[in-house]
């Protein structure tokens, strides 16, 4: 069953990879404030999340906001095994 929404989740990330996202909970370590990120699209988001330890910033509360209310949202991990397991595809129209 596990698999399943997974997949499920992962399929209506690719399709709605250009929509609109947002991105809440990323800690900048320099100013150990939080940073306002502007409208992104959510292939970028997955991608900024999945990347953003590498770049000083903390994620570990991060979570990625798209498409319809109710629609669940992305934490890190989700991030981090979409892009690893799609990549570059995220960021294509």
């Amino acid at each position: 069953m596990l698999l399943a929404l997974d997949d499920a989740i992962s399929t209506a990330v690719l399709a709605g990879r250009g929509a609109d996202a947002e991105i809440r909970g990323v800690i900048d370590l320099t100013s150990k404030s939080e940073v306002q990120i502007g409208a992104i699209s959510l292939g970028r988001a997955v991608q900024f999340v999945a990347n953003a330890s590498v770049l000083g910033y903390d994620v570990r509360g991060a979570m990625v906001f798209y498409g319809e209310p109710g629609t669940p949202s992305l934490r890190t991990r989700d991030c981090e095994h979409l892009w690893a397991q799609y990549g570059g595809a995220l960021l294509q129209p």
